[in-house]
């Protein structure tokens, strides 16, 4: 892959789908300006792209960056807590997103970037990810044997990135020529500002590193790290730079292939300057008898974690989801507390809206991962819902059935099962990209009963049971012919709806 051509078409079709309520760069184009002027500027756009990736001159003001710093967690007064966005200009990201197109399609072509890699990917999510990870761990747990996760962190890794070794990688990925020359000089002579309200640092020049904010950054990215699972032999999952692994480790001989493992991963850091946190990397200790085994990197040893935060969702040792179901409580009861002090109206509209769209989905988020069974987590989850319908004027003193019928609304319970529904849907018919087989089994032809994709369920310990594989095959072979072969996810939903989900 050597080069682009820019069209007026296209150009007026990434100017169509911008966000018009995002921010602008350093150069105050604002993308609503660009959004409504997109056929007026369209072919000059294209002209100045055309002009631009044969010669490989990338303006000054595409190249600048105004940093503004979004807090991750822990101390507020640390600078190290805080994840730097970059503002850059809305024009570059136009042929930024025309150029990664074009890149993704030829990755695509030639299956270049790994099936562990799921951020940035399209069919992939950090569901995707957690659900593959995770039905390999507990499908390990089942089968007696106790499994080892490490969780490793990269130091400011989209800061790190290596612009010489970066390109390398490009270039051993097909993408040369024109198209290389351009990437190149995108990132090189970058300058940057930090912005806190109206206060501004001085300029710097950024000497490596992918720009976090932009289109292209994140691709980038992602095809530097693509080789790090090179001869790994333990299970390795990746979103982004959050990379994590896992073997079931009996004895001190499966403990120490994943300490080799460990070992290759430190050793490539090292040859492509992305070094590790290495105070951050731990080592979580998951089923009976697990020996807990040591593991180093770089001459430290590896903490030991009770728990992670992994991609936005709480993992225990014990497999159990109730510490995530408290957590998304807490979080949920929150903001509901803010809408009760904020918002004077209480009409069942108004009420409604704020919480399908800013409660609801933190008790929802990825659930089919950690989906509760036991009666206190779920009620913890429900009460919130409960809580809610309350705040309609009212309705406080009807009961929560009737609350429901008046507000359109199922259980969460339900909601739930929906979500089980929809992503098997997504997994067997291909809307996701995740190998199917991994998680079920189709039912022999020559049933007699049941829809084209009835699933064989397949037979599990108690931990698999409670996961989403082994969970939703009764409710999945419980639906009708015309609603598993619909083609789009919008009419599956429609279907679900029907039948009370």
């Amino acid at each position: 892959m050597s080069q682009i051509v820019f069209t007026k078409e296209n150009v007026v079709e990434q100017l169509k789908r911008l966000k018009t309520d995002k921010s602008p760069g350093i150069d105050e184009l604002h993308p609503k300006f660009l959004h409504e002027v997109r056929e007026e500027i369209g072919e000059a756009l294209a002209l100045i792209f055309n002009k631009s990736m044969p010669t490989g001159d990338v303006p000054r003001e595409w190249k600048d960056a105004l940093i503004v710093p979004l807090f991750i967690k822990g101390s507020r007064s640390d600078p190290g807590n805080y994840r730097p966005v970059s503002l850059t200009s809305v024009v570059c990201k136009v042929m930024e997103r025309i150029i990664k197109d074009h890149v993704v399609e030829h990755l695509n072509k030639h299956d270049i970037i790994k099936s562990s890699q799921h951020g940035f990917t399209r069919g992939r999510s950090c569901l995707t990810n957690l659900l593959e990870f995770f039905e390999e761990v507990y499908e390990k747990i089942d089968e007696g044997k106790p499994v080892d996760v490490i969780y490793l962190d990269f130091a400011k890794a989209f800061d790190k990135v290596p612009h010489v070794r970066l390109a390398k990688k490009l270039q051993a990925g097909g993408i040369r020529g024109q198209v290389l020359t351009w990437i190149k000089s995108w990132l090189s002579g970058r300058r940057q500002k930090v912005g806190i309200g109206d206060k501004h640092s001085n300029w710097t020049t950024v000497l490596s590193g992918v720009p976090q904010g932009s289109v292209l950054g994140p691709l980038l990215f992602i095809l530097f790290i693509n080789d790090i699972d090179e001869g790994m032999l333990s299970k390795i999952s990746k979103f982004a730079d959050d990379t994590k692994l896992c073997r079931a480790v009996g004895d001190e001989e499966e403990a120490e292939i994943l300490r080799e493992d460990l070992r290759r991963m430190f050793k490539w850091s090292q040859d492509w300057q992305m070094l590790f946190n290495l105070e951050k990397c731990s080592v979580m200790h998951m089923g009976k008898r697990n020996n807990e085994f040591s593991y180093e990197m770089g001459g430290k040893i590896l903490k030991v974690s009770e728990e992670e935060r992994d991609l936005g969702v709480i993992v225990h040792n014990s497999a159990k989801p109730s510490r995530q179901c408290a957590e998304a409580s807490k979080k949920a009861n929150s903001t509901l507390g803010m809408i009760r002090r904020t918002i004077v109206t209480r009409d069942k509209d108004t009420i409604l809206r704020l919480y399908k769209s800013l409660v609801r989905p933190q008790l929802e988020y990825c659930i089919q991962v950690w989906n509760p069974y036991l009666k206190q987590d779920m009620e913890k989850l429900e009460k919130v819902q409960r809580r809610a319908t309350k705040m309609i004027w009212g309705y406080k003193d009807l009961s929560y059935e009737e609350r429901l019928k008046r507000c359109g609304l199922t259980t969460l319970e339900r909601r739930r099962s929906r979500g089980d529904l929809i992503e098997a849907y997504k997994i067997i018919t291909g809307k996701e990209a995740l190998e199917w087989e991994r998680f079920f089994e189709l039912a022999p032809n020559k049933a007699t009963r049941g829809h084209r994709y009835k699933l064989f369920k397949k037979p599990k310990g108690t931990l698999g049971q409670k996961f989403f594989s082994a969970r939703v095959v009764d409710l999945w072979n419980g639906l009708d012919d015309s609603t598993v072969a619909v083609d789009t996810i919008t009419a599956f939903k429609s279907k679900l709806g029907k039948l009370g989900y």
